[in-house]
């Protein structure tokens, strides 16, 4: 039996319908797709100190004193809901780097002073140029950070300052605090899943440090405070993934 032409007719638009949907572009980048980024963060401190002040038993200032702190490497991950095809929002964490502070000034011959890893979770709003199918999609955003430091320690020669006593100890702690993030960046887009990612962001930041000497018998014989700016640039090479 011959199939009607009504039929014929619409069997063969649903081929073409059918081959045109699998001819077009698979978007890259859309409403409502999510990325995850997996990569390397490299933390550059554009940094500074003011002079380590005793408060307690006397007050007083090392005049002179300073300090710097190095660059730091860690692991990136960052995940990302479009909303539209152009506004979408991050979350970038990842391993807390490690940083190492190094003396200036009067402080110099003591080398290390100490250690601190900084956790600096960020919020950001990003804006995509482009459209959805472009292989370059250059961006900029904006969010905020919050930051806090654990396993903060002092040196051997850090603690012989503040504790200069037989048996004595010294330990410090570093004031968390919240911070904008502002953020630059491009994505290229292999095909619809992959892509590769390059950002910079810059945020300004600084943090108080306090450092408290004791006794072998836990008497309090020294408190010192400074305050270190650390305005870190972080830029992040990644590899994404859209599901």
């Amino acid at each position: 039996m011959k199939t009607p032409l009504p039929f014929r007719v619409m069997s063969k638009v649903a081929a073409l319908s059918l081959a045109a949907a699998f001819s077009l572009p698979a978007a890259a980048q859309s409403a409502g797709d999510n990325i995850v980024n997996v990569g390397w963060f490299h933390l550059y401190t554009d940094d500074s100190s003011e002079p380590l002040r005793q408060t307690f038993p006397t007050p007083g200032t090392n005049a002179g004193s300073g300090a710097s702190v190095g660059s730091a490497d860690t692991l990136g991950i960052a995940f990302t809901h479009f909303f539209t095809d152009n506004f979408a929002v991050a979350l970038d964490a990842g391993i807390p780097p490690e940083f190492k502070l190094k003396g200036e000034g009067t402080l110099a011959s003591r080398g290390q002073l100490g250690t601190a890893k900084q956790w600096s979770p960020a919020i950001v709003a990003k804006w995509y140029f482009g459209g959805a199918n472009d292989k370059w999609r250059p961006f900029v955003g904006l969010g905020v950070t919050h930051v806090w430091y654990t396993s903060v320690q002092l040196s051997s020669s850090m603690q012989a300052l503040a504790a200069p006593v037989p048996g004595g100890t010294a330990s410090a702690e570093l004031s968390s605090s919240w911070a904008p993030v502002a953020n630059v960046g491009v994505t290229y887009n292999f095909n619809k899943n992959w892509s590769l990612g390059m950002s910079l962001s810059y945020i300004p930041l600084d943090t108080d440090a306090y450092i408290t000497g004791k006794t072998a018998g836990g008497t309090v014989i020294s408190r010192s405070q400074t305050n270190l700016t650390l305005d870190p640039y972080v830029t992040f090479i990644s590899l994404g993934y859209k599901f």
